[in-house]
């Protein structure tokens, strides 16, 4: 988090937070809500924000509460943000220094540590990470699963059962050297699973 942000939450610790004005898309985009109404209506989608500058900013200062809701820290207030599927989007790079692959997030930050996977019914990934709560990007999905042990025909015969199974891969930093299981989970159960809340609200105390 930015030294002027910390300093003016400091300077001003009683500023009320603010509800439906900022949310962030399956794809990890930011998106405007002029009117504050991204919350009561979680179909509305908003307005992109092309600034660079806002958008690196609102990168460097996005963290989560203690009831997992997630926030963007602008200056003493904090801005909380509607997801319309995790606080993070992964992509696949090229780590520089080993040359394997890696994921990053939408934020820009390498994801260092992976505890585990789960499959939703639409066969999106997501993961919890080091970060947060991630949902693997559509378009790098491909390259992940060809990373794992088996590859994705070994994934779908073993999830045929409906039951968790381990897996592991060597080939992709942030998946640790022991195999980690990955689960069934519907879209609808995935924030109770990975402790993140999409719809935020304000709470008592």
């Amino acid at each position: 988090m930015d030294e002027q942000v910390i300093a003016a939450m400091a300077r001003w610790p009683d500023v009320p937070a603010v509800y439906g004005w900022l949310s962030l898309t399956e794809s990890g985009q930011w998106r405007l809500h002029p009117a504050g109404d991204a919350i009561q209506h979680p179909e509305s989608p908003g307005e992109a924000i092309t600034s660079p500058q806002i958008l690196a900013f609102i990168d460097r200062n996005y963290d989560a509460d203690e009831h997992g809701q997630w926030y963007f820290q602008n200056g003493p207030q904090r801005v909380y943000v509607r997801l319309d599927a995790a606080p993070f989007t992964v992509h696949t790079a090229i780590d520089d220094a080993s040359a394997q692959l890696k994921l990053r997030t939408h934020t820009g930050l390498d994801v260092r540590d992976i505890q585990a996977l789960y499959l939703d019914e639409t066969g999106r990934l997501h993961m919890a990470t080091d970060r947060g709560p991630a949902l693997v990007a559509g378009r790098d999905l491909p390259a992940l699963l060809d990373a794992f042990e088996g590859g994705p025909d070994a994934l779908a015969d073993g999830l045929e059962a409906g039951e968790p199974i381990m897996v592991q891969s060597q080939g992709v930093l942030g998946f640790p050297s022991r195999p980690i299981p990955l689960h069934h989970c519907l879209r609808a159960s995935l924030e109770i699973a990975l402790n993140f809340r999409r719809l935020p609200a304000a709470h008592e105390g």
